[in-house]
């Protein structure tokens, strides 16, 4: 059958599909548009299995706040490679799953990949994707907070992103003071809001840490847990988000820095998404 370059490129359009895959699904389909349209959505189910097993370490990481800033999401989608990573196609395939979530104010990865985008599921367009691109594709994270205030930051190459929830609206410059610590979250990576947040396993090791460096200091074996409580601290201080020296004024902890705009203020969560 004599399969045109109109009808090569239309297929193109409609499936992002290489030019010699949608000639051939169009031999296929006999120049059924719709047939090879499902062709090359089969074609990607079989790249994506076959790729299952690969390392899909790259990819893009992207956050947003909701229209009212009372929800925001972060995102990572990833691919095999920093070539695909950077394609301005795939960010914005990214930025249209973000949107989708947002828009949708997802609770849950489960439920943000049931969604309808463009008339297919999310987890059957990232198949398709596979199937397009040629590399393992998946939805790497997904996160939310809610509040009365959120905001949310993407870092330069997509990276890392992201979102806080602060605990109060109507205070100035409130949606700036949310970026500054969406921008703390990014460059200090907090492992838990405050002392009281932070996992029991977390708080085990840097016991453990803590006794065997007092260890190989000559200290008596009787003090070294003593000695290791004592130094959780500063762990608390550089390593739980409230606690930490604000990075843009470093004299004050961001709890003292947001309790300056209102003595109510203060963040309720965050979520870190970055690469690797």
């Amino acid at each position: 059958m004599n399969i045109t370059a109109s009808q090569v490129n239309e297929l193109r359009k409609v499936t992002g599909a290489g030019m010699m895959d949608c000639k051939k699904a169009l031999v296929e389909s006999e120049g059924d548009m719709e047939k090879a349209v499902d062709y090359l959505r089969k074609k990607g189910q079989k790249v994506a299995a076959n790729r299952a097993d690969r390392d899909a370490t790259e990819g893009v990481v992207v956050s947003k706040t909701s229209a009212d800033h009372t929800y925001a999401a972060v995102v990572k989608i990833n691919c095999e490679t920093d070539f695909v990573a950077k394609n301005e196609d795939f960010i914005a395939y990214a930025h249209s799953v973000l949107n989708l979530a947002v828009t949708n104010r997802v609770a849950d990865a489960e439920t943000l990949l049931g969604l309808d985008l463009n008339g297919r599921t999310v987890a059957d367009t990232i198949i398709d994707q596979t199937g397009k691109i040629g590399e393992k594709i998946e939805l790497g994270a997904f996160g939310k907070v809610e509040s009365a205030v959120t905001a949310a930051y993407i870092h330069s190459g997509n990276r890392l992103a992201t979102i806080v929830a602060l605990s109060k609206a109507g205070v100035a410059n409130v949606d700036q003071l949310g970026h500054e610590v969406a921008m703390q979250v990014a460059a200090m990576a907090p492992v838990a809001l405050d002392e009281n947040d932070v996992p029991q396993d977390v708080i085990q090791r840097e016991i453990e840490v803590g006794m065997e460096q007092a260890r190989n200091e000559g200290k008596a074996e009787d003090m070294l847990e003593k000695i290791a409580r004592g130094k959780l601290n500063k762990f608390y201080r550089e390593s739980t988000l409230l606690n930490q020296d604000f990075i843009k004024e470093n004299k004050k902890t961001v709890r003292q820095y947001l309790a300056d705009a209102d003595k109510d203020l203060t963040v309720v969560a965050f979520k870190r998404v970055a690469l690797g």
